[in-house]
């Protein structure tokens, strides 16, 4: 077996690889050889089947088997001695492959970017700031009277009042399309939140000022993006009668209302609230950490990029960010997107610290544990109530979204790494400059 350079340009490599007919033919045999105890053929005794008459019988079959094993063994062989490790998989094609027969050498063509050498990181060079925040009493009352409306109850307004923004009006409604009743459109004793945005937009806001017994008719076009395809940009006309108007009224901030969220009492309720906002300003204030790290990488650190892997990733930044402009279109019924300067900018940045990260990670032997594998996967099935059981095994059999699971916590772990052996000072801040800062990132 032989393998010869062909080409050698920055990270391009490629690569001739030949496995002699002889070689192939030797596969084949020591296959045939393993298959041997286990071949039945009438006429001969089990295990007993002469190689000759094997190799007749099975020998092409087993062909195609031989030559991937020879080429594979070859790739690995090859990865092994030079140390390359390939950006993507490497593109493999076999010369002369429709000509090609028995008898013959088999000549095989690779080619493939190989991944950089990457200059190892001093974290004693990083200098960072651990921002905390403390949830303060007035930020404590905010989130309980938050709490408090979101567990409001409705009462009846005077009789003749009419209905403001914030109230819930009771309403009999029948919608039709030039005339014409259409499926779901009607209903009856709904409950309607004005402002809630819960029914088409326009809706809402034409029930404001009505009072019991009014009847309205409400005029709407239906969102050019909307599920039901018969009714998508369509004018309608809704026929609703108001029933009821009811004004909202909080739950009271007392002992009950904490035991409607599981508190003992209000002081219980107060203390929860208050380890659930420091728990997100926490969360918060490594965002921005980890922000100003990795900006300092992507400073200190600089080495050749793989092209083949800055174009996929502009490629993929160029359609996200066309898609989050599109926000009705939900396929990829749409010409190619080109990428600009700056998907490339951005893309060079976010390969660079891939990269990066994953060859500190390597070197430090940061790994996944399979705990923290299946708590991301439970945290995901949430996103999926009911079909629990039904996404654990979709997960089982794909390697792909396992990666995706496992890709965010490695990266932590990494980032951890890092920051353990920076410069690291803790400062305290208010929430409204945190809340800045955090703001600040999605600028950048």
């Amino acid at each position: 077996m032989q393998v010869t350079e062909t080409l050698k340009d920055g990270l391009k490599r490629g690569y001739t690889i030949t496995v002699t007919a002889a070689e192939l033919d030797a596969k084949v045999n020591e296959k045939l050889v393993e298959a041997q105890p286990d071949v039945e053929i009438k006429g001969f005794r089990k295990g007993k089947v002469p190689m000759a008459i094997l190799k007749k019988q099975f020998g092409q079959r087993i062909m195609g088997d031989a030559m991937q094993e020879a080429i594979d063994g070859a790739m690995k062989d090859h990865f092994d001695t030079t140390g390359d490790r390939p950006a993507l998989q490497p593109e493999v094609k076999m010369v002369g492959g429709e000509t090609w027969k028995e008898g013959q050498d088999v000549v095989v063509e690779m080619s493939y970017e190989a991944l950089p050498p990457i200059p190892d990181v001093d974290a004693t060079q990083i200098t960072l700031e651990r921002l905390s925040v403390k949830a303060d009493e007035a930020s404590v009352e905010e989130a309980l009277k938050n709490l408090a409306a979101s567990s409001q109850t409705f009462t009846d307004r005077k009789k003749g009042s009419k209905a403001k923004d914030g109230d819930q009006v009771t309403i009999d409604f029948k919608g039709s399309v030039d005339g014409v009743p259409f499926d779901g459109g009607a209903g009856e004793d709904y409950p309607l939140v004005l402002g809630s945005n819960s029914f088409i937009p326009g809706f809402e806001a034409q029930l404001v000022g009505a009072a019991a017994g009014d009847a309205v008719s409400v005029n709407v076009t239906f969102p050019e993006a909307y599920g039901a395809a018969h009714l998508a940009g369509k004018a309608a006309v809704f026929e609703c009668t108001v029933k009821a108007v009811k004004k909202p009224v909080p739950a009271e901030l007392n002992d009950e209302l904490a035991k409607k969220y599981g508190a003992e009492d209000l002081a219980a309720l107060k203390g929860q609230i208050a380890e659930r906002l420091e728990a997100e300003y926490k969360g918060a204030a490594r965002a921005v950490m980890k922000r100003a790290l990795l900006d300092q990488l992507d400073a200190m650190v600089k080495f050749e990029l793989p092209a083949s892997l800055v174009e996929a990733e502009a490629g993929q930044i160029a359609h996200q960010l066309w898609h989050e402009e599109h926000p009705d279109d939900h396929g990829h019924n749409h010409d190619a997107i080109e990428t600009t300067d700056e998907h490339k900018t951005l893309a060079e940045r976010r390969v660079r610290l891939g990269l990066l990260l994953a060859e500190v990670g390597r070197k430090a032997e940061v790994t996944v544990t399979d705990q923290e594998m299946t708590q991301a996967v439970l945290n995901a099935a949430r996103q999926y109530p009911g079909q629990e059981r039904a996404y654990f095994e979709f997960v089982q059999k794909n390697a792909q979204v396992q990666q995706q699971l496992r890709a965010p916590i490695f990266e932590d772990k990494v980032v951890d790494h890092i920051v353990a052996g920076a410069k690291v000072t803790d400062k305290e801040v208010s929430k409204d400059d945190l809340q800045k800062l955090v703001e600040a990132l999605d600028e950048l």
